[in-house]
């Protein structure tokens, strides 16, 4: 019976501490996000304040996502400041409940939080992140230009002057597109000419195709070996319109990987970014662990200011060696898979060396 008791009540301390850690980040991230709506606004006529909240609210949920792991460990360290204060871990050790029990209860709870944020959380914060790049792009300066990749190919529409482009290649290799079809059209949307060439290379903005075709609005033929071709994109600029990857759940993640492959796009940054989502329940568990180990292997003596500072800068150090690893596996320096778990596997193994004895506190 005091099993089933102590149990809800860790549970729910534990809840109630990082609900509140939640609620404090989500205002701290409103605020900034809702200043930088409103600047992006400023020059836009009869978008008033509403328009900075609601984007603010739908970006909101992509961003929590992203620090959860860091909530889960200043949450942990509230949570046990509380019952330290409270000497409820003496209670429970006086009871035959040890500082591990406690813990593995903790990450247990972090588990299926985990499990919730991948198979939930994330479809939803990724339909919002999607309908706030949606509305957001209305009001961007390059709203005009478009790239889709599907099962047919890349496709991409260009406007530069007064002649709008609708450009059509099979395959992508490198900074070469392959097999290309150009029309372009007036501002009335008349076909003004065509090109059809086996490649072009896109290292800026100006491409180089090669062998090609063209054929004007009366169907006259001619041939071109070397042609200039002016646009609005390069390589660099065709990868990132695809980057926010934020925006996409999972099943349209893999769908983007399958697409990317066939047209021999790079889908290093999908994999590296699905197999990071794949590792929130263990990385979540990890973080709670650490953060378990740092409140129960510091002296009491020490403030809780101290306390969180050391806290926050773990979860800032942490934050730059994923980031690294994660530069590794996108640039190929080394597989993906270590480049997000070989981090996860060495902070888990450093929570096992501090558990051994932290029964003993």
């Amino acid at each position: 019976m005091f099993n089933k008791i102590y149990v809800k009540h860790l549970y729910h301390v534990y809840t109630v501490r990082l609900l509140n850690v939640t609620l404090i980040f989500s205002a701290l991230i409103f605020i900034m996000n809702i200043l930088e709506e409103l600047r992006f606004f400023s020059d836009i006529e009869d978008i008033g304040v509403g328009y900075a909240i609601l984007l603010t609210f739908l970006n909101l949920p992509s961003i929590l996502f992203e620090i959860f792991p860091f909530i889960i460990l200043i949450a942990t360290q509230f949570f046990f400041i509380k019952f330290q204060t409270n000497s409820e871990i003496l209670i429970f050790k006086n009871n035959g409940i040890n500082n591990l029990k406690i813990i593995s209860y903790i990450c247990l709870l972090v588990f299926f939080i985990g499990i919730f944020f991948v198979l939930v959380f994330h479809f939803l914060s990724s339909n919002m992140k999607n309908n706030y790049l949606e509305f957001k792009n209305k009001y961007t300066k390059d709203n005009k230009y478009l790239a889709v990749i599907n099962e047919n190919g890349l496709w991409i529409k260009d406007k530069l002057g007064d002649k709008i482009m609708i450009i059509h290649s099979e395959k992508i290799e490198k900074n070469i597109l392959k097999t290309l079809v150009i029309t372009l059209f007036d501002q009335d949307f008349r076909n003004e000419s065509n090109i059809i060439a086996k490649e072009a290379i896109i290292t800026n903005k100006t491409w180089k195709i090669r062998d090609a075709l063209l054929i004007n609005s009366q169907g006259k033929i001619e041939n071109s070996q070397n042609l200039d071709f002016e646009t609005n994109f390069d390589y660099k600029k065709i990868n990132s319109l695809f980057s926010n990857l934020e925006s996409l759940n999972i099943y349209e993640l893999f769908k983007q990987r399958k697409d990317f492959e066939s047209v021999g796009l790079n889908v290093s940054d999908i994999d590296i970014y699905l197999h990071k989502i794949f590792s929130i329940p263990i990385s979540l568990v990890i973080f709670a662990l650490l953060s378990s180990i740092l409140m129960l292997q510091i002296k009491l003596k020490k403030s809780r200011s101290f306390i969180l500072i050391l806290g926050i800068l773990l979860s800032v150090s942490i934050y730059y060696i994923d980031y690294f690893f994660g530069l590794l596996g996108s640039n190929n320096k080394i597989p993906i898979l270590l480049a997000i778990w070989l981090p996860n596997f060495i902070l888990f193994l450093s929570c096992m060396i501090g558990i051994v004895n932290i029964n003993e506190k």
